[in-house]
C-alpha cells in the first residue's frame, strides 16, 4: 500500500563548500564559483567578484528551523527585531546525508520531501553576463546533486536540478540528461533569461527559443519549478536609491521590499500565459515554490482584464491557462482558503521550507493553518497533488 503520509514540495538542504567546484570543468575555474579562505572564514566568489547571497557558506553554524516565524507572521512583540529572533545552531548532518534525512523523515512524520538548494539559488544571477559559466556551473552542480542526494532517492527524496536557459541548446542537452538519470522535477530561475552580447538585455521564458526544453519537458510529463532566489529584480530597488544586489541577511529596505516584492514570480508566470507556453505545449505543468501566493489573485486580475481589452493578445482565456496549468505552494501566513478558492485545491502544495529559518520549525505544522478546510481539500494540498507531479 502507498504511504499515505504527506510530502513537503518545499524542503531544503546545505550545500558543501565543493558542490559548484567538485565536478566543474577546469576551463571555468576561474569563472564560476570558487571557494576562496579569507583567514578563518570561506568566503565565495563568482565571476570573479566577493557574493554575498549566503554570508556564511559553510552552514556552521546555520540558522534554527523556523526561528523566524513572528517576524513572516508579522506579530513581533514590543522591542522584538528580526535580528534578535535569529537562533544559530550546529550543523545537523541530515542536512547532508540522504540516509540520515530519511530517518528525519519519519521523525516528521513526512513520506517525502522534495529538496531544492540553499546557496544553489543565487548563482546564476551572478553569472549572467557570462552564459558559459552559467552552464558549466549549473551543470558541476548537477552532478554533485547527483553523488550527494540522487533525484528520487528510496522514492522518498526528490532533489531538484538546476536548468539555465541562457543556451538553449545546452539547456536541452542537460534536461535531457537529467531526466535520463530520473528526475522528478527540473528547476528554472524565476527571471527573464539572460541574453549577453544579442544586443538585448534579456528574453522573455515564453521566447520561441526555450519551446525545445518545455517541449521536452511537457513530453516527458515533468514539471518545472521555479524556487524563490536571486531573480535580478533588486535592480529595481536601486532605481529607488536601494541596494541593487540581494543580501540575504542585510538591514531590511522596506521600500525595496515594496518595489521588488512578489515581481519575479508574478512576472515569471505572466510570461509562460501571455507569450503562449502553455497554449504551444499543453502538457507543461509549472509549480511556483517558496514565492507565497499574494500574487496570484492581482496576476488573475490583470489577465482576465487584457483578455477583455486585447483577446487577439492570447489563445485561449489565460485564466484558465493559469488555473489548469500552475501549482503553488503558499507560505504558511497567506490566506491558503482564498487560494484554494482562486486556483482550485488540486492545485495547491503544502511546502515547509525546512530546514531554514523562514519556514517551519517542523514541516508538519503546516496542517494547523489548513485545519479549517475539509478533510479531502486538506488531504490534496498535504499530499495527494504532490504525489501527482511527482509521478508515485
Amino acid at each position: 500500500m502507498p504511504d499515505q503520509r504527506p510530502i513537503d514540495a518545499d524542503n531544503h538542504y546545505y550545500e558543501p563548500l565543493d558542490a559548484f567546484t567538485r565536478h566543474l570543468d577546469p576551463a571555468f575555474a576561474q569563472r564560476g564559483v570558487q571557494v576562496l579562505q579569507k583567514g578563518k572564514r570561506a568566503v565565495v566568489v563568482i565571476g570573479g567578484r566577493v557574493n554575498t547571497f549566503i554570508p556564511n557558506p559553510t552552514f556552521n553554524p546555520v540558522t534554527k528551523p523556523g526561528c523566524l516565524d513572528l517576524y513572516f507572521r508579522g506579530v513581533m512583540p514590543a522591542g522584538v527585531s528580526r535580528q534578535t529572533l535569529l537562533e544559530v545552531e550546529p550543523l545537523a548532518p541530515e542536512y547532508r546525508d540522504r540516509d540520515l534525512r530519511i530517518a528525519r523523515l519519519d521523525e516528521q512524520g513526512l513520506a517525502g520531501a522534495v529538496l531544492y538548494p540553499t546557496m544553489g539559488v543565487g548563482v546564476e544571477e551572478a553569472l549572467r553576463d557570462d552564459v558559459g559559466a552559467t552552464m558549466a556551473s549549473l551543470h558541476a552542480f548537477n552532478r554533485w546533486l547527483e553523488d550527494d542526494w540522487g533525484y528520487s532517492y528510496q522514492d522518498r527524496l526528490f532533489a531538484v536540478p538546476l536548468i539555465s536557459l541562457a543556451d538553449p541548446e545546452a539547456a536541452v542537452a542537460e534536461v535531457e540528461r537529467v531526466l535520463g538519470l530520473g528526475a522528478r522535477l527540473v528547476h528554472v530561475r524565476p527571471a527573464p533569461v539572460p541574453a549577453p552580447g544579442t544586443g538585448a538585455s534579456g528574453r522573455s521564458l515564453g521566447h520561441p527559443a526555450h519551446d525545445p526544453v518545455w517541449a521536452r519537458l511537457a513530453e516527458a510529463d515533468v514539471p518545472v519549478a521555479f524556487h524563490l532566489g536571486d531573480s535580478g529584480y533588486h535592480k529595481m530597488s536601486a532605481m529607488w536609491g536601494g541596494s541593487a544586489t540581494l543580501e540575504a541577511f542585510g538591514k531590511t529596505n522596506v521600500l525595496a521590499k515594496i518595489v521588488v516584492g512578489d515581481r519575479a514570480i508574478q512576472d515569471t508566470m505572466a510570461s509562460l500565459v501571455v507569450d503562449g507556453v502553455f497554449a504551444r505545449h499543453p502538457n507543461l505543468r509549472a509549480v511556483s515554490i517558496e514565492n507565497g501566493a499574494a500574487w496570484v489573485k492581482p496576476l488573475l486580475r490583470l489577465l482576465k482584464k487584457y483578455a477583455n481589452q486585447s483577446p487577439e493578445s492570447f489563445s485561449g482565456d489565460p485564466v484558465e491557462a493559469f488555473r489548469q496549468h500552475v501549482w503553488v505552494a503558499p507560505y504558511y501566513e497567506d490566506d491558503l482558503a482564498e487560494l484554494v478558492e482562486l486556483i482550485g485545491a488540486d492545485h495547491v502544495l503544502f511546502g515547509s521550507d525546512w530546514p531554514h529559518a523562514e519556514g517551519l520549525a517542523e514541516p508538519l505544522q503546516f496542517e494547523k493553518e489548513i485545519a479549517s478546510l475539509d478533510a479531502a481539500t486538506r488531504a490534496r494540498i498535504m499530499r495527494d497533488n504532490s504525489a501527482a507531479l511527482l509521478g508515485l
